[in-house]
């Protein structure tokens, strides 16, 4: 996966289609289409689950690499977002629902502020709960703007700033398996979440993963360390 700056300098429209259904106009695309509605294979090798402490929506500390273990789904938000954030939160709360129980059990979903200079732990849980998001498994996480940069570098991501303050979006997230390595990069316009669920659920069962354009990718087995 190349390196590439979070969100463009474009205007993003969001659109609300067919019963319920999203789309929005992705600030990024991948060089190659991949056109279906599942993720493309993520070719950086960084763990994604380092050894950095961030403060949930509740004020507590959580270590990313206190996540290994369980596969976890990955996107970036800031809550003053005029539209696109509440699109892709609208998303993954339509994949934490498919996932049922097995969300906090089995895996997790982490969403991340782009915006830690606004965002504090009692922005995210209003957020949280406003979007209907504040269930078990789904951890909103921020820290200083040093530790938020860290982890986007994991992802080949750069937090960047418009001329006007306003922050740029990440349309699309992430699926981290159990060991921390990224499988697949999701456009937000294109994901579908029964097809992500489904990605989640064979990546809690170690099996492998289709890319859009049909390549397998295979979770690593997690070890328990002592």
């Amino acid at each position: 996966m190349n390196r590439s700056t979070i969100g463009s300098t474009l205007f993003l429209t969001v659109l609300i289609v067919l019963a319920g259904a999203t789309a929005l106009t992705g600030c990024r695309q991948p060089e190659n289409n991949i056109g279906e509605r599942g993720g493309f294979e993520v070719r950086n090798t960084s763990d994604c689950l380092p050894d950095i402490t961030l403060l949930d929506q509740n004020g507590q500390k959580v270590s990313l690499a206190s996540l290994k273990g369980k596969p976890v789904l990955f996107d970036f938000i800031y809550t003053s977002c005029p539209g696109p954030c509440l699109v892709l939160t609208s998303r993954m709360k339509q994949i934490a629902d498919r996932l049922g129980p097995k969300l906090g059990t089995e895996a997790r979903i982490v969403s991340i502020t782009v915006d830690p200079e606004h965002d504090h732990p009692a922005q995210l849980n209003a957020y949280a709960k406003a979007q209907g998001a504040d269930v078990n498994g789904w951890l909103f996480l921020t820290g200083t703007p040093k530790q938020i940069d860290d982890v986007l570098a994991r992802f080949d991501l750069i937090r960047q700033h418009e001329a006007d303050g306003t922050v740029d979006h990440v349309l699309e997230f992430f699926l981290v398996d159990a060991n921390g390595k990224a499988l697949l990069q999701y456009m937000g316009e294109k994901a579908e979440p029964d097809r992500v669920a489904s990605d989640v659920e064979r990546a809690v069962a170690n099996e492998p993963v289709a890319a859009g354009n049909g390549a397998i990718i295979a979770a690593t087995l997690h070890e328990a360390h002592s």
